[in-house]
């Protein structure tokens, strides 16, 4: 039996699984938290990956490994291969200006069509700017611009800081995946390359991709990580991290979107829900997107292909905060929400606690409409939570569809998907059959199918969890609320 490990570095935490690479079935898995922060040292995400591989028993037996993980984070690096501040995260909103001033420079249709995204202040590109304008000692220090999975890809290679790691500081040897690259605003799914012009005029100085076994040093530019396609072997681990084995194969890596999109077999005509930290909708598609509204992101996926993407800010958390309010665990939330009617008797939760992405209100906050005596119920409040945070990302599935996406299924996934109320209240809030996944560690899942391409040169066929479905019982009239009264906090 062939073992393959997947590695998800979560915003939350870091999560390994170890699977048979012949069928995908899991053999260990190992898990180790991360702290809380919009901007976080790089470092505790290495000592976290460390901890967890040890939780899962280590590499023996392992051939190939593949990193996912959070979208976004800026990790900038000096010469030496030294972290030069805590990387800002995809959950830091601080470059909301600086996300405007870029669509005011160049243009919502341009960006659009150079990178696939109108840019808002998750992206990589708008921290880039924010930096130049904020902190320019620490931008004229920048040697390399690197992802959260990158660094940790360059990391497990034996790659880092001068005198702290196997290899040595060479920035050369960054590498990153299309699905990753095409989160950062300066790389184009249309075109499959960086964008540099896009990248200079966000952060004032000149980029190139990273060239392996290239001497020249000192020529100013900022290295990007060299893109590595989807079957392809980014390296191997170095001996010194894995317990003395020699030849582990490194996967090239993804984003989690895109690694749990491999890991679930998605395919066109389906529509992921996922509902994490943050909640993203997304689909696999054939042909790149533009959406100028930058509601939708044209992101590219990690097996060749497209995923258009709506992403909020605010997902699980929500009920989560809302069973504190009320002094009660999430089961007990679960079934206090399925004990109001649909509806929630009128009462509405706009879900901005942390700002908002779509839409683009990174200062909004949240907030109850809809309330009266009479209305103002422990349950109308429990079910208004769970009703709120799965219209939000409802109006994001609609952009999707408006792009011209089929849709025959609607995955839902993460935590929160197994409570029993988000299951029902699922199935009234979206018209398309809803379909709920056994639990798993997805994201990790789809990189453990990276590594195995990567070992075997062709993508595993592993057979895939099976599905439970609520029955379809579809309320247009709680969006219609919802919308009303999401659209007084618009204006």
């Amino acid at each position: 039996m062939g073992l393959v490990a997947g590695i998800d570095s979560s915003t939350q935490s870091c999560k390994v699984v170890v699977l048979d690479s012949g069928n995908g079935t899991l053999v260990h898995s190992g898990r180790a938290a991360h702290p809380d922060g919009t901007e976080i040292d790089p470092a505790l995400w290495w000592d976290a990956l460390l901890a967890a591989v040890g939780d899962a028993g280590g590499l023996d037996g392992v051939s190939a490994i593949s990193v996912a993980g959070q979208q976004h984070g800026m990790v900038l690096l000096d010469g030496s291969g030294n972290v030069l501040r805590p990387a800002l995260l995809w959950n830091d909103t601080r470059s909301a200006q600086a996300a405007n001033d870029l669509v005011a420079e160049l243009g919502a249709a341009g960006l659009a069509a150079r990178c696939g995204s109108v840019p808002v202040a998750s992206f990589t590109i708008t921290k880039l700017r924010w930096v130049r304008d904020n902190e320019p000692g620490i931008a004229r220090h920048v040697a390399a611009v690197a992802l959260p999975h990158d660094w940790l890809t360059w990391r497990l290679r034996g790659y880092g800081p001068a005198g702290r790691s196997p290899l040595g500081p060479d920035l050369e040897e960054l590498t990153t995946d299309r699905s990753d690259a095409s989160g950062t605003g300066y790389w184009s799914p249309l075109l499959e390359d960086y964008d540099a012009e896009l990248f200079t005029h966000a952060f004032g100085r000149d980029a190139r991709e990273a060239s392996p076994g290239r001497l020249a040093r000192g020529d100013g530019h900022v290295i990007l990580p060299r893109v590595v396609g989807p079957a392809e072997t980014a390296g191997t681990v170095h001996p010194v991290l894995a317990g003395g084995i020699n030849g582990i194969r490194i996967g090239a890596g993804a984003g989690d979107n895109a690694a749990g999109a491999l890991g679930l077999g998605a395919v066109p005509g389906d529509l992921v829900v996922s509902l994490g930290t943050s909640g993203t909708v997304y689909a696999v598609t054939g042909s790149p997107g533009t959406d100028q509204t930058g509601t939708v992101a044209g992101f590219a996926d990690a097996s060749g292909a497209y995923m258009p993407i709506a992403v909020t800010l605010n997902a699980a958390r929500v009920l989560g905060t809302t069973a504190s309010l009320l002094g009660i665990d999430l089961e007990r939330f679960s079934e206090l929400a399925l004990s109001a009617e649909p509806g929630s008797g009128g009462v509405v939760l706009v879900p901005y606690f942390e700002g908002e992405r779509t839409p683009n209100l990174p200062d909004a906050t949240a907030s109850f409409r809809g309330l009266s005596l009479a209305s103002t119920t422990r349950e109308n409040v429990a079910r208004a939570a769970v009703e709120g945070m799965l219209c939000s990302l409802a109006a994001g599935l609609d952009a999707i569809l408006r792009q011209g996406v089929s849709a025959n299924r609607l995955l839902l996934i993460g935590g929160a998907a197994q409570s029993p109320a988000v299951q029902e209240v699922a199935a009234q809030v979206f018209d398309i059959p809803v379909h709920v996944p056994a639990p798993g560690e997805y994201v990790a899942r789809g990189a453990a199918a990276q590594a195995a391409w990567a070992q075997a040169g062709t993508r595993p066929e592993w057979q895939h969890p099976g599905l439970a479905a609520p029955e379809p019982d579809h309320r247009p009239a709680i969006r219609t609320q919802y919308d009303t009264a999401a659209a007084g906090i618009r204006h």
